[in-house]
């Protein structure tokens, strides 16, 4: 049952023996609507303030750490997650960030990069950081310790909140569409319901998850400054 189960998070898409799945990724453009291109248009509108009220608040996160064109590459993560979300929720598409293997591809090198340029740039401030101001000097190594082991593992929660919440939803739906068989006609309807306010609800966790990825990403960019 529990191989059923999580069965519908495997890679199955292939022509030729050529595995297609992860190519799910990059199908965000053709879901576009060809309006978009043409400018002025309403969707090109729509996005741009969304990409604004973006930009100016990662331009704040960053501090010090802003210069032009900064906040691009946090724009460009929201929106590549966010489309993948979306993605995962029509029927028979991959789920590509249910996976470790996406999330996790994203995540460490984004934090691996902050930390090489922290600790070759700003080795005095990522040193001062680990110890918080105040603290006595009898718990400094506990507190260096502490703070250490939480700054590794970034990238892992980073990682394993997107994917544990893209998959959370994804098995409730499943569990409850494979009752269908066995419910009476008029349970049906109550359960289709219960299907669309789910499905409401996890196009609400896709846009959430893709904009605390992009603002802690750009909070931990902005520490090592």
């Amino acid at each position: 049952m529990m191989t059923n189960l999580f069965s519908i998070f495997d890679p199955s898409t292939n022509i030729f023996n050529i595995p297609l799945n992860w190519l799910s990724t990059f199908m965000g453009i053709l879901f576009i609507p060809y309006t978009f291109w043409l400018i002025p248009n309403r969707h090109h509108y729509v996005w741009n303030f969304i990409l604004n009220k973006l930009h100016n608040e990662f331009k704040i996160l960053l501090k010090n750490n802003y210069f032009q064109g900064s906040t691009f590459i946090f724009i460009s993560l929201f929106s590549f997650i966010l489309f993948n979300n979306f993605l995962g929720l029509f029927p028979y598409i991959f789920t590509s960030t249910s996976h470790l293997t996406l999330s996790l591809s994203i995540s460490l090198p984004l934090w691996l990069s902050f930390m090489i340029y922290g600790w070759l740039n700003n080795t005095q401030h990522m040193f001062i950081h680990m110890i918080p101001q105040g603290t006595p000097t009898i718990l400094m190594p506990f507190m260096t310790m502490i703070e250490t082991i939480s700054n590794i593992i970034r990238p892992g929660t980073l990682a394993v909140r997107l994917t544990a919440n893209m998959i959370a939803g994804h098995l409730l739906m499943t569990l409850l569409s494979s009752t269908s068989s066995s419910l009476p006609n008029y349970l049906i309807m109550f359960l289709i319901l219960i299907q669309i306010m789910l499905l409401i609800l996890e196009s609400a966790v896709a846009i959430i998850q893709s904009y605390v990825i992009a603002i802690l990403s750009t909070l931990y960019s902005s520490e090592v400054n």
